[in-house]
């Protein structure tokens, strides 16, 4: 039973919309009164979580405080946070790294990924830093910074009491990094939304997200082309071009799909293809919430909700050949469409409360002696 006289404080990197956002969201709903820090919001955003959210001098700067993480590692460090007795950090970056504690306090972090461009995906970066002609100078930048970074990255990842994983592969990254155990409670999706209400007509495969380098949307194009499937692609995004000129006539780009209308095109594909490597991959089981099997490379969070020959397919290599032999065999009259958009159950907002709140429970009932408010 939650203790009313608890004082809880969320902290987050930024909110500016996606995946991580939709924890944010979660966290307030259980927690209403409970204030949010964070580098910076949106005005949406602050709408949205009902004015909680707490910023900083980061938040005149707009999107200048992308680019320094330095700043934002500062801010979050020095953040007083004394007054609270939960503190719950949502954080793929800096967030994590509060701690102006009371003594006795619990800290539980939500961990999205070890900070991607001083870890896993530093290469990347470093390769396609995003600043256009300034790309010089910021690859400059992370090379001086990114060893005193990753230290400070480092000491932030032990301060909180507990981690938690948003995937089975982010358990593993958090100990490849971390060396810290964390346990595994999967992101919420808004299931519902995308559960089919009559029996739809299927044809075509279907991919979807920002388009970057690294989400592979390439391969599926590549692919489709070849086999002259038909594909739809939604989306826009600094690769855009480049996929444009990669397609042939039985790809369809849509760069603009509106809310209400995206799930429409999840029910009607007979195959979602995912091909990157992602760390959760929330699309992907907004895709099985539509009954649509999901073709997704063998690897990331994709390993947590794929299962062969009944909720979709796994190729081995991120390669057009190896997506192409997937795409040759696949028989959409196989699987169970109703059984599929089952499967995305496990993984709706309901189950993300129920999972949190448990271990949330347990911690405060282990440490109740410290963690109770003053009297």
């Amino acid at each position: 039973m939650k203790d009313t006289n608890l004082k809880v404080a969320i902290v987050h990197d930024w909110l500016i919309g996606g995946g991580a956002e939709l924890v944010v969201e979660q966290l307030h709903i259980l927690y209403p009164e409970a204030p949010i820090y964070t580098s910076y919001c949106t005005p949406a955003w602050r709408e949205r979580l009902h004015g909680k959210v707490v910023t900083g001098w980061l938040q005149p700067l707009g999107r200048i405080r992308k680019y320094l993480p330095f700043l934002r590692a500062w801010w979050f460090s020095r953040l007083d946070l004394r007054q609270f007795d939960l503190v719950l950090s949502s954080s793929g970056a800096e967030a994590k790294g509060v701690k102006r504690l009371r003594p006795g306090a619990l800290h539980i972090n939500y961990c999205h990924a070890p900070t991607h461009y001083y870890w896993s995906r530093y290469e990347q970066y470093l390769k396609r830093p995003g600043f256009g002609v300034f790309d010089p100078l910021a690859r400059f930048g992370l090379k001086i910074l990114v060893g005193p970074m990753r230290r400070w990255d480092l000491t932030a990842a032990k301060r909180p009491d507990i981690m938690i994983a948003n995937s089975s592969y982010i358990q593993s990254q958090i100990k490849k990094y971390y060396g810290r155990d964390a346990t595994v409670i999967h992101p919420p999706v808004d299931t519902e939304r995308f559960a089919p209400r009559t029996k739809t007509e299927r044809h075509g495969f279907l991919v979807t997200g920002r388009q970057t380098p690294y989400k592979r949307i390439g391969l599926a194009v590549q692919a489709c082309t070849s086999l002259d499937l038909p594909l739809t692609v939604i989306g826009n995004g600094p690769d855009h071009q480049r996929l444009v000129k990669l397609a042939g006539p039985s790809i369809t780009f849509l760069t603009t799909v509106s809310d209400t209308n995206l799930p429409k095109h999840f029910q009607a594909a007979f195959g979602f293809i995912f091909p990157g490597l992602d760390d959760f991959g929330i699309v992907a089981v907004e895709a099985l919430a539509a009954g649509t099997p999901v073709l997704a490379y063998e690897a990331g969070g994709a390993l947590d909700y794929v299962t062969p020959g009944k909720t979709g397919e796994f190729f081995s290599a991120q390669t057009v050949t190896a997506l192409s032999e997937v795409l040759q065999k696949f028989d959409p009259d196989t699987f169970d469409n109703r059984a599929i958009s089952d499967s995305a159950k496990a993984f709706d907002a309901a189950a993300f409360k129920a999972r949190l709140s448990k271990l949330i429970d347990a911690e405060l009932t282990r440490t109740a002696g410290d963690v109770a408010p003053d009297q």
